[in-house]
């Protein structure tokens, strides 16, 4: 399935779980990116029509409760929805780690381009007088930043394209050129690495992301080289790459009573106080300690040393900016 139909068909869920209303197909093509047409001419409106009758088999091939009916008896044309008694998940326990894990996935859709698509989708639905469900999706907020070559790379690992790009190490003032076949994007201590194998090195490196100078170029074909050998872990390699970390910081952190037990297993030493919970936290980069504790929201404060406390409000005024810009974009 193409990038383009899969996310064309994630935009048709979120719109038909977004409403308890039935949704005629005319509301749907003026609401879902993806089914833009023009009704009025006969071709192009053919051409939307078997588009979204193979997208409505796609999704019950995929087990989606798609119902048909309409909104009263006056209604002519037929209207869908998600059946979301049908469609929800039984609960799932998760340990605070898992839902970590599943939290920044979701807000890592803002990357792949579908967060802001989603987002003018509800509000076109609002603009239409029809009544949109907040709780129903996950909101996808745009709260985990990535590099600006994020979305090239891992496009480029998906289709199996080589890329060439500029890449400055600290031993060197100036930035060298580097072919390179990825086989995958990964997060390692808060830090995004492209892993793949080096055509000019002929043989397997990473490659720090924010290490990247400029643009990250696609060349030749889809599938010109194969996948990465079975059982190869990126994490593993880009860990024995990097090496041993030496955690010789010290950082303060006061946290609300009975929160942030993340923080709390990692913590050195842990002592009450009459405003909180006083946490001493070791750390090797502030930077990468500062991406772990804005998860924690306002459940934590730090106290010392500035370092820290100053990449944190780095990180809390990225987060804001990307909310900034994400209003704009359901706006306009």
């Amino acid at each position: 399935m193409s990038r383009t139909r899969t996310e064309r068909l994630v935009n048709l869920v979120i719109c038909l779980l977004s409403t308890r209303r039935f949704l005629t197909a005319a509301q749907i093509a003026a609401t879902v990116p993806g089914y833009e047409h023009d009704p009025e001419d006969a071709r192009d409106h053919e051409a939307f029509q078997r588009k979204f009758e193979r997208d409505k088999a796609e999704l019950r091939e995929l087990g989606v409760p798609l119902e048909t009916g309409t909104a009263s008896v006056f209604d002519t044309e037929p209207g869908y929805r998600i059946a979301r008694r049908e469609y929800a998940l039984p609960d799932i326990p998760l340990e605070p780690d898992e839902a970590a894990a599943v939290g920044i996935a979701a807000r890592l859709w803002r990357h792949a381009g579908l967060a802001a698509a989603a987002s003018s989708g509800l509000a076109k639905l609002r603009a239409a007088g029809i009544d949109v469900d907040p709780h129903a999706t996950l909101g996808v907020e745009p709260v985990v930043t990535v590099d600006p070559t994020f979305a090239p790379l891992t496009t480029a690992a998906r289709d199996r394209r080589t890329v060439t790009f500029e890449y400055r190490v600290p031993e060197r003032d100036a930035p060298t050129s580097r072919r390179l076949q990825p086989w995958g994007v990964v997060c390692w201590r808060g830090r995004w690495y492209v892993v793949g194998h080096d055509l000019d090195r002929g043989a397997v490196r990473c490659f720090r992301l924010s290490r990247i100078v400029g643009a990250v170029r696609a060349t030749g074909r889809a599938g010109a080289y194969p996948p990465p050998p079975a059982g190869v872990d990126l994490i593993s390699h880009v860990a024995r790459w990097s090496g041993p970390v030496e955690r010789t910081g010290r950082a303060t952190v006061l946290a609300r009573p009975g929160r942030a037990a993340g923080l709390r297993r990692w913590a050195e030493e842990c002592r009450s106080e009459p405003d909180g919970d006083r946490l001493i936290l070791r750390y090797a980069d502030p930077d990468g300690l500062a991406a772990s504790l804005v998860g924690y929201g306002a459940d934590i404060r730090v106290l010392d040393p500035p370092e820290v406390r100053e990449a944190v409000i780095q990180r809390l005024k990225e987060i804001a900016t990307g909310h900034e810009t994400a209003i704009v974009e359901v706006l306009t």
